[in-house]
């Protein structure tokens, strides 16, 4: 089985498998953040993670989602909706 060496802030030198850690990428998935919970004092733990150290956990299969910033609110919906509802001519909400 693959594992991953890490540093807990804690704890120190700590090996990990794949399933324990979480890969957030920042759009264009080439940087980001990893996450895990230390085996030996259950804090929870982010990192940095380059390319380099994305690529390592890519190949070693560590799950992965590509966080957005700023993404659309739920107010930002709701009266978008609200502005299709009332506008004779949608099309036109989307030419602004």
């Amino acid at each position: 089985m693959t594992t991953i060496k890490t540093t807990c802030a804690r704890c120190g030198d700590i090996h990990l498998t794949p399933d324990d850690v979480s890969l957030e990428l920042h759009p264009g998935g080439r940087e980001g953040d990893y996450r895990f919970r230390c085996p030996r004092c259950t804090e929870p733990q982010r990192r940095p993670a380059n390319a380099r150290v994305v690529s390592v956990l890519l190949a070693t299969g560590v799950p992965f989602e590509v966080i957005i910033p700023n993404p659309i609110t739920d107010r930002e919906i709701e009266a978008f909706a609200a502005a299709l509802e009332s506008e004779p001519d949608p099309l036109r909400l989307l030419a602004g």
